[in-house]
């Protein structure tokens, strides 16, 4: 089959043929049907020093999809050939202490499909029973290539408890863009969205986002303490990594409130931790990958109900051999979610 291949540590990526997967007697055989693009893939692309130092080639890049069940293990039950699925590509250990206790999203031991493991950027994958969701016929495919990424945003957003309360998101790329729609379906009454980008800015205005907002060009903090009424806002969900963005962030967020940090630093941060965290008896939690499987059920759930409405953050569509063009558009910061369609022919 082909696939889009890590070969070497370095730099790029090959279009190859490769072996199609075995499935074992608790696996599942999935023929994919779309895949979407994260920053991940980038990162490996590039080959930096967090690729370098964590990826093991051969492997096949890719961790966003939904497909069709094409064969199934003898120990397989709960889904059958033809149903509709997508997959949680955090395999856990399902031994260690947080899986043990519930908490298998952030297992010990865990490996990811597309990072440890091979992905989905080829025509099949084989990944383990207890990793797949059934999704409902309704929900497109489209949008169904895109519910890992949609997930962080689910669960970041669902920890923020903004139901009713005023909501600040730094950084505007696709989990950012997700959060912004994602809080206005959660019941949030304000959603402001920060970001040096104005393509993204726009984005985030056609996500529901109340007003945006340029540090490059507004004084954020001034203005949200103006529209919240000298308060600060309630809930803040900072996607960004940025320092100065994290720092702006603590500064904005209301006495009593929620921080939540999603983003990823590039090296530490250095924050006022009396102001901004201990006087102001601040919340703040980190969030990592999605939660199995409340995320996903509350996820589908949203989507069939119509409230979270995401096809304006789908801003490309390129068939999988295109690749190459996918990442440079990633690179470039112009665009939403990258869709990436089968291969021509199949």
């Amino acid at each position: 089959m082909k696939a889009i291949r890590k070969e070497r540590p370095e730099t790029g990526f090959t279009i190859a043929e490769t072996n199609k997967p075995i499935y074992t007697d608790h696996e599942v055989l999935i023929k994919i049907s779309y895949a979407s693009i994260c920053g991940t893939d980038l990162h490996i692309t590039q080959w930096d020093e967090w690729s370098a130092s964590r990826i093991k080639p051969p492997m096949t890049f890719g961790h966003e999809f939904c497909g069709i069940v094409e064969a199934v293990g003898s120990q397989v039950t709960h889904v059958r050939p033809g149903d509709y699925v997508a997959a949680e590509m955090h395999i856990p250990c399902n031994t260690c202490y947080q899986c043990m206790v519930g908490k298998r999203h952030i297992c010990q031991n865990v490996k990811i499909a597309g990072i440890d493991l091979d992905g989905c950027y080829a025509e099949y994958i084989s990944l383990p029973k207890d990793q797949l969701v059934k999704i409902p016929a309704s929900i497109p495919p489209e949008h169904g290539a895109c519910l890992d990424s949609l997930g962080n945003a689910i669960h970041a957003v669902s920890k923020g408890d903004v139901s009713g309360k005023s909501v600040l998101i730094t950084g505007c790329g696709p989990v950012g863009l997700f959060s912004v729609a994602v809080a206005n379906a959660l019941g949030a009454t304000q959603v402001y969205a920060s970001d040096i980008s104005e393509y993204r800015l726009d984005l985030a205005r056609k996500a529901g986002a109340t007003q945006v907002l340029n540090p490059q060009a507004d004084n954020v903090n001034d203005i949200l303490l103006d529209k919240t009424h000298g308060r600060g806002v309630d809930v803040v969900l900072e996607m960004s990594g940025n320092p100065a963005a994290i720092r702006n962030a603590f500064e904005a967020l209301a006495l009593g409130g929620t921080m939540i940090l999603f983003g990823i630093p590039k090296s530490t941060v250095e924050l006022d931790i009396t102001n901004g965290i201990i006087f102001k008896e601040a919340r703040v939690l980190g969030v990592n990958g999605r939660e199995m499987f409340e995320t996903w059920i509350l996820m589908l759930d949203l989507l069939e109900s119509g409230r979270l409405k995401i096809d304006d953050l789908i801003t490309h569509r390129l068939p999988m051999d295109r690749f190459g063009e996918a990442i440079d558009l990633v690179a470039s910061g112009q665009c939403g979610k990258i869709i990436l369609e089968p291969w021509k022919g199949d």
